[in-house]
């Protein structure tokens, strides 16, 4: 997409969204004020004082208007003032109980808004929004700050979102076919169907309560564990993720017993062949297929351990 095809889609959606809203309507949530009043309200609300020089300057707005507002919503009981005596220019600014009524219904009306939006949409398409909205900000606002991953034992649905993640990942940038989706989703369901937690685990990455990783551990037999299905998704790359989940199952291998760690991987995939050869995995063998249509080098790697 050209420059100006990109630019005109962000602008269109920006058109959407601030429809979407309703932030042009003049009465802001049905409410009697309008987006600005209400925002201003909210970030008084939020805060325990707040100095009239700030709010001006955090919302970006001409002093002049914002102490019109101020002296408006004083009029109406919402805030009370009193000198700010880091700058007597300015004045620290407080809601009332009454103010806080409104700052709090405000907020009821716009998550009940959100809400009844959501309702219209299939099961997982609110987080998908959610995500889109995260990555947004995460890209465009300097001060946005990227949520901790979080390492966790496998639960209910992690499964179905392996296969599903993986499938499509594999499948937009290497040109594999469906067969490795359906061996993906053989690897899932044997160990669902005969986990034993004495022997095997899934670890599963996660982040703003999005999954961004995985990695399992089965048992082989005679004493040697198999690394499966490594993964971490496009927006959690560079966090060192996939060396933490590899680092997992190797302390899990040595911990339950085992005495060798395998893994079948392919050369393209360089990162993960990096991390584990950082570990300490050794090539053992490897053989050209086509077992997801284009043509690859299949490897297998071995950690004694």
């Amino acid at each position: 997409m050209s420059e100006i095809a990109l630019i005109e889609t962000a602008r269109d959606f920006n058109r959407f969204y601030t429809n979407f809203l309703g932030l042009l309507n003049k009465a802001y949530l049905d409410s009697p004020y309008t987006l600005t009043d209400a925002r201003i309200l909210f970030e008084i609300g939020s805060h325990a004082g707040v100095s009239a020089t700030a709010l001006a300057r955090d919302l970006h707005l001409d002093p002049a208007y914002l102490s019109r507002i101020l002296k408006r919503f004083r009029a109406e009981g919402l805030i009370e003032t009193s000198p700010d005596p880091a700058d007597l220019r300015s004045q620290i600014i407080n809601v009332t109980d009454q103010g806080r009524e409104e700052f709090e219904e405000l907020g009821r009306r716009a998550n009940a808004q959100i809400a009844t939006r959501f309702d219209t949409l299939a099961a997982g398409e609110p987080q998908a929004v959610v995500s889109a909205m995260n990555t947004i900000r995460a890209l465009l606002d300097p001060a946005a700050k990227r949520a901790p991953a979080i390492i966790r034992a496998h639960r209910a649905g992690d499964m179905g979102w392996i296969v599903e993640s993986q499938s499509r990942f594999y499948t937009e940038e290497y040109g594999w076919d469906l067969r490795f989706e359906a061996l993906v989703a053989e690897v899932a369901g044997k160990f669902l169907a005969n986990f034993d937690p004495e022997k095997e685990y899934c670890w599963i990455a996660e982040r703003g309560g999005l999954n961004v990783g995985s990695i399992l551990v089965t048992n082989s037999g005679d004493g040697i564990a198999k690394l499966r299905l490594l993964y971490v998704d496009k927006s959690a790359r560079g966090l060192g993720l996939g060396k933490l989940l590899v680092d997992e199952c190797i302390r899990f291998a040595r911990q339950k017993g085992y005495r060798q760690l395998s893994l079948w991987t392919n050369d393209m995939l360089e990162t993960a062949r990096g991390i584990y050869i950082k570990a300490g995995f050794r090539l053992v063998s490897e053989e050209r297929h086509k077992m997801f249509g284009p043509e690859a080098n299949g490897q297998t790697w071995i950690l004694d351990l």
